[in-house]
């Protein structure tokens, strides 16, 4: 650690490096990780030393699910808050999802727009996903010239008019096109059909939201997208899995070589049908939360691999919209700070280790997108970090969230993990919870 560039080390007797955990010292220059040496290797003349004990240093955590709606529902959430959530979280990079703002990211134009808003609110990174639509098939080529990480897109009601789902001969007509230039999509996998036979009961009563959203509306809509990326050897990813029927035809299309990842959220991780009291909207969100013996066949599909990452699906509304009729509420689940010490709590009484969960929250949602500079602590890569002690609890109070309307379904759970200190590229954008002021940049894909 002989390089007098260096200003910042970072010291910890728990670092969480990529071949596992060990005592050590990280060295920062220039915003970059410069070395991974010995616990008691010797600081340069001029560096800052930050030792963190008996605390955990891991990578910063990267979440590619999270609905911003700013600029035009800024009412629900923003830039400024929600980049403030994150980093108080110990999420060091977001990818913000096409819809829910207005205007929605389905042309160069509207990208643009959404870019101008959030430069001057990023408390972490901000990346970008592009939407694809039925009528916006030439604008995909150009939004991935323009730097967005792929495309999103619903196979049933999106919840918004502005952001129209596609059929099964338009989901082929713009995967030929983002596989026509080696681009990504990304899906809500939820078919319409299914829902429109289901059972529609208004009211309060979770199980009658949770008969209206089945999982053969999964499991159909998954196994459609699976022949569709085969035949056309496009590279899909699955949003928010919640249902476990569709884990052994995703495991099947893995083997196969059809190139499908899949993502789960902390709320049908961690979160069960059985608990959510009626009325209760919090716990909305669509595909739902289902119930126990689904969650443990879910966790058993992260530990194969089948699964590959967690991100939050961080979808907010004002408080007015979650009313206690399940039929009209708005489905999302604010966790954006929370995920981290939620998906812990709950990984460590199954015996997972913190090495599994930043694989999950960190590594491998890097990997989804293509972000070589995120996801590890290792030589080359950002100078990102979160600081947990793993062993503390605390009880969540909304009141100390950051993100707009601090409505959650974590409202009262005593969790294990305390986010310490959340680092972007050597700078210190949070303490115990305290944002610092904005140093994020927004994020363009490279490759």
């Amino acid at each position: 650690m002989a390089d007098a560039a260096v200003e910042l080390v970072l010291r910890s007797t728990r670092v969480i490096t990529p071949e596992g955990t060990r005592a050590a010292s990280v060295a920062v220059a220039g915003g970059k990780i410069t070395a991974v040496s010995e616990y008691e290797a010797e600081v340069p003349a001029g560096a800052r030393l930050e030792d963190f004990g008996d605390d955990v240093l891991l990578p910063g955590l990267v979440d590619t699910h999270v609905h911003v709606n700013d600029p035009g529902r800024t009412e629900w959430e923003g830039f400024w808050t929600a980049t403030r959530a994150a980093a108080a979280g110990g999420i060091t990079t977001l990818l913000d999802m096409p819809l829910n703002s207005l205007p929605p990211t389905t042309t160069v134009d509207n990208l643009r727009v959404k870019q101008e808003v959030a430069r001057a609110k990023a408390h972490v990174d901000i990346g970008f996903w592009g939407g694809a639509l039925p009528d916006n098939v030439k604008d995909l080529r150009p939004l991935h010239d323009a730097g967005v990480y792929g495309f999103k897109c619903f196979l049933s009601p999106s919840g918004v008019d502005e952001f129209p789902e596609l059929d099964q001969e338009q989901l082929a007509t713009s995967l030929a096109e983002i596989t026509g230039f080696g681009g990504l999509m990304i899906v809500h996998a939820e078919d319409p059909h299914h829902l429109d036979s289901a059972p529609q009961t208004p009211g309060p009563k979770y199980a009658d939201f949770l008969a209206s959203r089945p999982r053969d509306a999964e499991n159909t809509a998954i196994g459609n997208l699976i022949a569709q990326a085969r035949r056309l050897n496009a590279r899909v990813h699955v949003l928010h899995l919640s249902s476990s029927d569709a884990l052994p035809l995703i495991a099947a299309a893995k083997a196969e070589g059809v190139r499908v990842t899949v993502e789960s959220c902390p709320h049908y991780l961690t979160l069960t049908a059985e608990e959510v009291p009626d009325g209760a909207s919090e716990f909305k969100c669509c595909p739902p939360i289902r119930e126990s013996a689904n969650q443990d066949l879910l966790w058993d599909a992260l530990a194969a691999g089948t699964i590959d990452c967690i991100v939050s699906d961080h979808s907010p509304s004002t408080a007015d919209l979650k009313t206690n009729d399940f039929a009209t509420a708005w489905g999302g689940i604010s966790s954006l700070q929370l995920g981290l010490p939620a998906i812990w709590t709950e990984a460590r009484r199954r015996g997972h280790t913190l090495e599994d969960v930043v694989r999950w929250m960190s590594a491998a949602p890097a990997a989804l997108a293509g972000l070589s500079d995120k996801g590890a602590i290792e030589v080359g890569r950002d100078a990102d970090f979160a600081v947990l002690a793993p062993e503390e609890t605390f009880t969540v109070d909304p009141a100390e969230l950051h993100h707009r309307n601090r409505v959650t379904a974590y409202a009262g759970k005593t969790l294990h993990g305390v986010v310490k200190s959340t680092w972007l590229r050597g700078t210190q954008i949070a303490d115990h919870g305290a944002p610092n002021e904005p140093t994020g940049r927004l994020l363009e894909r490279q490759n």
